[in-house]
């Protein structure tokens, strides 16, 4: 295998952090942004996968990159300064979520050891014949980083250029979705996090979560996840709409299309890349009633439970 195919996961997100180079309103945001997600990988996740042999490293970078670029997109947008404040302190609440519950994971020690999601991504590697174990590892971790420099960045930057002091009833809508998709999240995590404790103290192990949100969903704080950028995505539609007399229109048709395509590109991972799929892989094997609950409940999308088979 030539080792340039080692580097095609990063393909999409070099194409889009290019896109916003391309752009008069994002070009320079666009470059302080990609160049500091990329410095704060390289400290945070790649010398210590480099180290450790361990990708777990990116549940630290990838959190506290949204942080910067939060921090960043408001510091540096053109845009009303209200609605500049109100998109990055929703990217620094997402962010923050995540990034305290990795550090305190790693003060645990619990990144000492491989995560179960990124156990599979290396069998992802064998299955595609990927025998450079550490650049496989180095790119996939690269990439993340560049997700944060990309597609995650743009509806962000959209709705940040925006200097309208009026808010569009649709960028309500979106943030009102944001809202109710990451208290949601928040609920179903807080959710697991009782029902193994319970489960702990009864001294039962391998249990099926099945209580509260789990019922409806096997994975409902990846779905609300997933909701939490649909809403920014709608948020962003007003101002993705203002710019069509500011950035050529083959640009600004690209920047709706990759609009779109952040939806996808957290979909995909959430579901096959770093969620359900590797999750449900290894919960097989470890909880025996865990086939049956897939029989009965939606895999990502909530829905009632079906009778067992």
């Amino acid at each position: 295998m030539t080792t340039i195919y080692y580097f095609r996961p990063l393909y999409p997100f070099l194409v889009g952090w290019a896109l916003l180079l391309s752009t008069s309103t994002f070009h320079h945001l666009g470059l302080v942004n990609g160049l500091g997600q990329l410095a704060l990988f390289s400290m945070v996740v790649c010398v210590p996968i480099w180290r450790t042999g361990r990708m777990s490293y990116v549940d630290i970078g990838w959190p506290w990159g949204l942080v910067l670029l939060g921090g960043l997109s408001y510091w540096l947008s053109d845009g009303y300064w209200a609605r500049s404040l109100a998109v990055s302190a929703v990217l620094v609440a997402i962010g923050m979520r995540m990034g305290l519950g990795a550090l305190k994971m790693w003060r645990l020690g619990l990144l000492e050891r491989e995560f179960p999601r990124y156990q599979y991504q290396r069998l992802r590697w064998q299955r595609d014949g990927k025998t450079n174990v550490a650049l496989a590892l180095q790119v996939d971790a690269t990439s993340q980083g560049l997700a944060n420099a990309s597609f995650l960045a743009l509806p962000i930057f959209i709705i940040a250029s925006n200097r309208s002091t009026e808010f569009a009833p649709l960028e309500l809508v979106g943030l009102t979705i944001w809202l109710l998709a990451f208290g949601l999240e928040t609920v179903a995590d807080l959710q697991k996090i009782r029902f193994l404790r319970e489960m702990k103290q009864a001294g039962k192990s391998r249990q099926v979560c099945n209580v509260g949100l789990w019922r409806y969903s096997r994975h409902p704080n990846y779905f609300y996840e997933w909701m939490v950028w649909n809403g920014l995505i709608i948020a962003a539609l007003p101002s993705w709409l203002a710019l069509r007399g500011t950035e050529h229109i083959m640009l600004w048709l690209l920047l709706g299309a990759g609009l779109l395509f952040t939806s996808r590109v957290m979909y995909s991972t959430l579901v096959y890349v770093t969620g359900a799929v590797p999750s449900e892989y290894y919960s097989r094997q470890k909880r025996p009633d865990y086939e049956a609950y897939q029989q009965r409940t939606n895999r990502f999308f909530p829905g009632p439970q079906r009778p067992p088979q």
